[in-house]
């Protein structure tokens, strides 16, 4: 098998990404949108020892699993992986891919529950994200392509609400009426990088990051959104580096107000336009409220805390809880949330690393309960050694990523042991502190390969801190 052959394969697995895994002649093929069961014509991309990957030239027999996609652009846009897939058999692949993820990657082989559906299988996406550039003396508006900086060109996104067409068609219209550039990435010029929107329930949060902050034709712009929200606010992030981070340090207030007060599970908070949020509002609650039943009873800790919401629904329900959050802002928003909720007095907040506030806490307090809540690159190494020198009774973890959830999970049940050189290991032989009692997945994200899940581990009876 070699670059640029037709090959005609049928595909008998989903991979991590999404695509196809098909075998031909002692190769493995991956095929982007290629649903198990489909026989094709593949182009072959790129051979790499005896792995090949592949496009689909022809679909000689469908799946029965296969609608058509909503969007005119699945496929070349990066965003979504599942489109092409009924939503029933998404569910299906999500749970079978976080089970083969713990048992390849942590040894893991616990039950798994059925994938929690979403309310809305498309236009459920609270925030909107638009890189802005400049392609062959053309602006650009849309959405990168997978694993790349190059812009695909679109008028709408069926995963966001219906609004987030009418503001691509009005940033368009500003941008050609005033005379303004898409930022080109190669050689830093134009004025508009980034379109940002944040709803909240029926609020919205419109942010422009741009290169310099004195941009003609604003008031055009606000006008424009005028005719799409019924109450916005404007601001300008000013962001002139060399960088793939959206946003810059920066914010400018054009017009509306500041912040927004939400309610979210009974408890206040104020949003602004770079206040963290889910972006599935239903998929969140119902996820937020599952940890907080999992948790069982206080005091607890809500390590990787954000912006404190989940730690103040853990306070209200257990009476004490600690939030612990490296970054100022956040810590700071989960401060006046505690204050405008009442609940000083039960809700504790440190900005701080995890791994160097925990353990003063397990020392001080007679925790019961551990949340953790990490970013996709999972636990640090030191909080998980922590929790199994001092164990509490309960720990509830939140994770966007199975890979590192299974890492994470392999490490407390001892499903996995580090050697001397820091490597992780699978051992046959389990012996730690903590058993899974619950792993529930939840589609955040329909028509993506992306998962969220929530786990319960308990410590074994007769295992002493």
């Amino acid at each position: 098998m070699q670059k640029n052959d037709i090959v005609t394969l049928t595909a008998q697995a989903v991979g991590t990404q999404g695509e196809g895994i098909a075998k031909l002649d002692g190769m493995t093929v991956f095929v982007p949108y290629l649903l198990p069961g489909e026989r094709a014509a593949v182009k072959i991309l790129k051979v790499k020892g005896n792995i090949a990957y592949g496009k689909i030239e022809e679909l000689i027999t469908p799946a029965e699993e296969r609608v058509r996609p909503l969007c005119p652009v699945f496929g070349r846009c990066g965003g979504c992986q599942f489109q092409h897939l009924r939503y029933r058999d998404q569910l299906k692949f999500k749970t079978a891919l976080l089970k083969d993820t713990l048992r390849k990657i942590g040894g893991i082989t616990s039950p798994v529950l059925p994938c929690e559906r979403s309310d809305r299988e498309y236009g459920y996406r609270n925030k909107l994200s638009l890189p802005v550039g400049r392609v062959n003396g053309e602006n650009v508006v849309g959405f990168y392509a997978e694993r790349s900086h190059r812009i695909v060109p679109t008028d709408v996104c069926p995963i966001h609400p219906a609004w987030s067409e009418q503001v691509i068609a009005a940033l368009k219209n500003f941008m050609e009426k005033c005379g303004l550039d898409g930022y080109d990435e190669q050689t830093g010029k134009g004025q508009i990088r980034h379109l940002v929107v944040r709803e909240l329930r029926k609020k919205y949060i419109v942010t422009l990051v741009v290169t310099d902050p004195v941009l003609n034709g604003i008031d055009y712009f606000a006008f424009l959104l005028t005719g799409i929200f019924p109450e916005f606010s404007l601001f300008l992030n000013v962001n002139d580096r060399d960088t793939n981070v959206i946003f810059g340090e920066r914010f400018l207030h054009v017009r509306g107000k500041e912040t927004y007060e939400c309610t979210d599970g009974g408890i206040v908070f104020e949003a602004g336009p770079n206040t963290f949020v889910q972006v599935n509002d239903g998929v969140r609650g119902r996820m937020y409220d599952k940890a907080v039943e999992l948790a069982g009873e206080g005091p607890v800790v809500d390590c990787y805390a954000g912006g404190g919401l989940l730690t103040a629904l853990l306070a209200r329900q257990y009476g004490r809880a600690y939030g612990i959050e490296i970054v100022p802002e956040a810590s700071a928003c989960a401060d006046a949330l505690s204050a405008k909720n009442r609940l000083q007095e039960q809700m504790t907040n440190i900005c701080g690393r995890v791994e160097e506030e925990l353990a003063g806490i397990l020392q001080r307090e007679q925790i019961a309960s551990v949340v953790l809540d990490p970013p996709r690159a999972g636990v640090d190494r030191g909080v998980l050694k922590e929790l199994l020198a001092r164990p509490v009774g309960r720990i509830v973890m939140i994770s966007c990523n199975p890979a590192t959830l299974a890492r994470d999970l392999g490490i407390l049940t001892g499903t996995l042991i580090e050697t001397e050189t820091g490597e992780l290991v699978k051992t046959e032989e389990p012996h730690t502190m903590y058993e899974i009692a619950l792993l529930q997945p939840f589609d955040m994200f329909p028509q993506t390969r992306h998962i969220e899940t929530v786990a319960l581990l308990l410590r074994r009876q007769g295992k002493d801190a």
